[in-house]
């Protein structure tokens, strides 16, 4: 390599070290401009909603060892014998009624606040995979050092417009002080909305103690703090933990994201439609709950829906009945004008390879054009959810780049028809050079960041570098240019305060006390 090629590089390695710590500017969450796809008749949607009904009146929800959700749902007109409940169209629309059709969730940074609803779309990242992977090291067990490079890697990401939740388990930490860790590191190291955990009631109970230190114990009751992921146990059920989950974030009005956890043929019967009726009749029944606790509580109505592999019993993402349901999910939410949850860069491949890119590009593509609201696992998600993957998560971030200009559509202003650039032009010459195209250029078109448009010739000449190998230099430069948004002292004081007399009960096998400011 020669001295001015070298110099070349260096001053490339610079630019692109300024560029990448940079400020970290507010959210931007996609707004849909566009007409919204749909597989439904409005008929088909009615037929659908009577079969969920039939179901929740003539087979029922199990509701496992948690006696207090029987006894709120008896008490409202539910029918209730042993484990199993019962609820009727009328008594249960009554209380879904009263969930909000939008709300806004709080971040640190006030410029990073959340509007859950509407033609909004909010992007998040992967929750809840045991795993990490990247190119230099492979597939290993997730630590709380991966969780806080993930949450960096989010902060640094604009078109991440949440901070997430579970973004691997840290497998290093006890399980049952691991949340404490995980909130910390969201709290501390990323200024961005963030979601509470939900692996036990006490657990909800220090989200909410923490986020009252962050912003206050009255200002989450008027705009939640935390989304939080409440998960059925399909088919038709729900445990204590989820359901103890629901009621702490309930009661202190704070968001949930109701969502049945779905493999069609394995959790639901093996059709379409049979699956959309059980996944509607479990995700209201879990609005439905959380109204009758508390009525006005935020609710997401959510949708985790793949088909399972019939040769060989592993989930499948990215298809044809995976898509249609995705359409289908959100047009049962509109009815019932609910946010909806579903979507994201879903893959069964192990690394982002053809596999990884198809499979993720054949569920994101849906999920902006049904007007999903809120997008988990929108980056870095492997493996069926086993692996958060580093160059997964950049690649994916391109992708919600594409996606985040997609929505807006086409302009028809006199600028958007550049009557000047013809003028400066005329018939036979090149745009390149004309006014029109320089006031433009740097916006006209996405601009990639990870993917190559190059020449082979100029590809092959600067190293063959695959996209693989481009995301791996990716994060290490996001991570390396880092810089963590300000806190106040105060503040990171008591949540590290709160953090250890926590830590402290949970050793020494003690009852939860309630934090005294």
């Amino acid at each position: 390599m020669s001295r001015r090629e070298r110099r070349s590089n260096r001053r490339d390695a610079r630019r692109r070290t300024r560029r990448d710590a940079l400020p970290i500017g507010p959210v931007k969450p996609l707004v849909n401009k566009l007409p919204l796809t749909e597989v439904l008749s409005e008929e088909g949607v009615d037929t659908i909603h009577r079969a969920s009904m039939r179901l929740l009146k003539q087979v029922g929800i199990q509701v496992l060892d948690y006696p207090l959700a029987l006894e709120v749902f008896r008490k409202n007109g539910a029918k209730v014998e042993g484990e199993m409940v019962w609820v009727d169209e009328e008594t249960l629309l009554h209380f879904v009624r009263q969930a909000p059709p939008t709300f806004t969730q709080l971040a640190r940074n006030p410029a990073n606040n959340l509007t859950i609803g509407g033609r909004n779309t909010v992007f998040a990242p992967v929750y809840g995979p045991p795993f990490v992977a990247d190119l230099d090291r492979g597939r290993r067990q997730a630590t709380i050092e991966h969780f806080k490079d993930f949450v960096k890697l989010t902060y640094m990401t604009p078109d991440l417009h949440s901070a997430g939740g579970t973004l691997v388990e840290p497998n290093d930490i006890d399980t049952r002080e691991r949340h404490l860790d995980m909130l910390l590191a969201h709290i501390t190291l990323n200024d961005k909305a963030f979601m509470g955990s939900v692996t036990h009631a006490d657990n909800a109970r220090d989200t909410i103690t923490m986020s009252e230190i962050l912003f206050g114990a009255e200002a989450i009751r008027e705009n939640p703090a935390t989304i939080s992921l409440i998960n059925s146990s399909s088919p038709l059920r729900f445990d204590d933990r989820m359901l103890g989950a629901l009621e702490v974030y309930a009661r202190a009005r704070q968001a949930v994201l109701v969502t049945p956890f779905i493999i069609a043929g394995a959790m639901s019967p093996s059709a379409i439609a049979a699956t959309l009726a059980q996944q509607n009749a479990e995700a209201l029944f879990g609005v439905c709950f959380a109204q009758m606790l508390n009525p006005g509580t935020p609710c997401i109505y959510g949708s985790f829906l793949a088909n399972v592999d019939m040769k060989s019993g592993s989930p499948c993402f990215g298809t044809p009945e995976d898509t249609l349901a995705l359409y289908a999910g959100a047009q049962m939410a509109r009815r019932y004008n609910l946010p909806y949850r579903s979507g994201g860069n879903f893959t069964a491949s192990r690394i982002p390879d053809a596999q990884a890119g198809y499979e993720a590009s054949g569920t994101i593509w849906p999920t902006v054009q049904a007007g999903t609201n809120f997008v988990l696992h929108a980056a870095g998600w492997l493996e069926g959810g086993l692996i958060s993957g580093y160059e997964k998560f950049v690649i994916d971030a391109e992708i919600l780049g594409m996606m985040a200009r997609y929505v807006n559509g086409i302009g028809l202003t006199d600028e958007d028809f550049a009557w000047d650039a013809f003028e400066e032009v005329g018939p036979g010459n090149h745009f390149l050079g004309a006014a029109h195209t320089m006031r433009h250029y740097e916006t006209a078109f996405y601009q990639h960041k990870v993917f190559n448009m190059d020449s082979y010739e100029k590809w092959e000449e600067e190293g063959s570098e695959d996209t693989y190998k481009k995301a791996n230099a990716v994060w290490k430069r996001l991570l390396k240019a880092y810089q963590a948004p300000a806190l106040d002292e105060a503040i990171a004081e008591e949540l590290n305060a709160f953090a250890d007399h926590r830590r402290a009960e949970i050793r020494a096998g003690k009852p939860r006390t309630e934090w005294k400011r």
